[in-house]
């Protein structure tokens, strides 16, 4: 499993995760977790999601496309949570993925979200974990 927090991907990531997917014959899950809040009238009006910009968009399409191209079969996931590093743990026990790769690239993350959720993941998560450190 490939995991951000909404930023794009670090480079290294997406390689590490490619690679072990076509090594192990694994499906690659690219997930993006996202921290949104519904709001009700969103909600009523069917407006309650945000589309993600370009670039994100390309970040998250990017490992998909080389993957597919590689013969590794795709699951894209976008989860939205007012918790998004609980969901993420929680995501990756239900996938039952043998290899958590957290490769959001942290010069467009802030230096203590990104140590809060390594920590989070560190300490809850039961697969192999990789980050981008």
């Amino acid at each position: 499993m490939l995991a951000t927090l909404d930023v794009p991907f670090d480079a290294g990531a997406v390689a590490f995760a490619l690679d072990s997917a076509v090594e192990l014959g694994q499906r690659l899950v690219v997930a993006n977790f996202v921290e949104r809040a519904p709001l009700p009238l969103s909600a009523m009006l069917g407006y309650e999601d945000l589309p993600a910009t370009p670039e994100m968009e390309q970040s998250l399409a990017e490992p998909a496309r080389l993957a597919v191209s590689l013969g590794v079969q795709v699951t894209r996931l976008r989860v939205r949570s007012l918790h998004p590093v609980p969901a993420l743990v929680e995501v990756v026990a239900e996938q039952d993925a043998g290899l958590l790769v957290f490769g959001p690239d942290r010069s467009r993350m802030p230096r203590l979200r990104y140590w809060r959720a390594a920590r989070a993941i560190r300490s809850s998560v039961t697969a192999l974990i990789w980050m981008a450190d």
